[in-house]
């Protein structure tokens, strides 16, 4: 499948996994920025496709990052970081949300299993409750995309 048949509508996401349901397959979800990809992204997505078939990504949008991280972010748009995770082997879909945390996304998806990043505690989860399953991945140390624009901001 082509990266940019794998961006889909939350509408049309939530057809799509119908059919996989119904073909049996164990939906993933996991979401989050993704501005900058780096070993730390690419290790929790590939985690994460592990502990099912299917892997949804929640993708924030533009005005998300924004809100979330500062008005100098996000560094690449939600077209472009949309279709670098698309183009990803363990992605199957991307949606992009609006909203400062997936929950309505993840109250759509319901997925098998929702997996964060150990840097959040169990009770700090948002959607647990619609998820059959929480997991949580150690992150990789020194790997974030905030890291990585210090970095490169401190060789000027």
């Amino acid at each position: 499948m082509k990266a940019k048949n794998k961006i889909v509508s939350l509408r049309s996401l939530k057809a799509k996994l119908a059919a996989e349901r119904k073909a049996g397959r164990k939906i993933v979800f996991t979401n989050g920025c993704f501005d900058i990809l780096h070993a730390g992204h690419v290790s929790v997505l590939e985690f994460s496709r592990s502990k099912g078939d299917v892997l949804v990504v929640g993708l924030n949008s533009d005005e998300s990052v924004r809100r979330l991280k500062g008005p100098t972010r996000p560094v690449n748009k939600q077209a472009d970081r949309a279709l670098v995770l698309a183009a990803l082997e363990s992605v199957s879909y991307v949606c992009i949300f609006n909203e400062d945390t997936p929950h309505n996304l993840i109250k759509a998806v319901r997925p098998d299993v929702l997996v964060k990043g150990g840097d959040y505690k169990p009770s700090e989860i948002v959607g647990r409750e619609f998820a059959g399953k929480v997991v949580r991945f150690a992150l990789l140390k020194g790997r974030s995309t905030t890291g990585i624009i210090k970095k490169v901001s401190t060789k000027k």
